[in-house]
C-alpha cells in the first residue's frame, strides 16, 4: 500500500501509449482517468494473475461499470505502476 496521502507513479508502457492515442470519447477518457486514480491510490487494488514469478506479475483491474480494464505492473518500490494494456 502507498503511504497515506501519497499516489504511485503512473508511467505507460510504448504500447499502451499507442492505445492511448487512439482513444479520442471524451467518456472513455474520463473512464480511464477514473480507473487509473483508483490504481495510483492502491496499485493493488487488481486482481494478482495466474502466472511465474520470472517476470513482473502481472495485476488486471477492471471496472465493470465504467467498462474498463488494465493490465498492470507494480515495481518492487511501489513507487511506479507501469499500465501494460489499456480497454475501454
Amino acid at each position: 500500500m502507498i503511504p497515506r496521502g501519497r499516489r504511485a507513479r503512473i508511467a505507460f508502457s510504448d504500447s499502451a501509449a499507442k492505445q492511448l492515442d487512439t482513444i479520442t470519447s471524451e467518456a472513455e477518457l474520463h473512464a480511464l482517468d477514473r480507473a487509473l486514480v483508483v490504481i495510483s491510490v492502491d496499485p493493488d487494488a487488481g486482481e494478482l494473475l495466474s502466472g511465474d514469478n520470472s517476470g513482473p506479475r502481472l495485476r488486471q483491474y477492471a471496472d465493470d461499470v465504467e467498462r474498463v480494464r488494465l493490465l498492470y505492473w507494480v515495481t518492487a518500490l511501489k513507487t511506479v505502476v507501469v499500465v501494460a494494456f489499456i480497454e475501454v
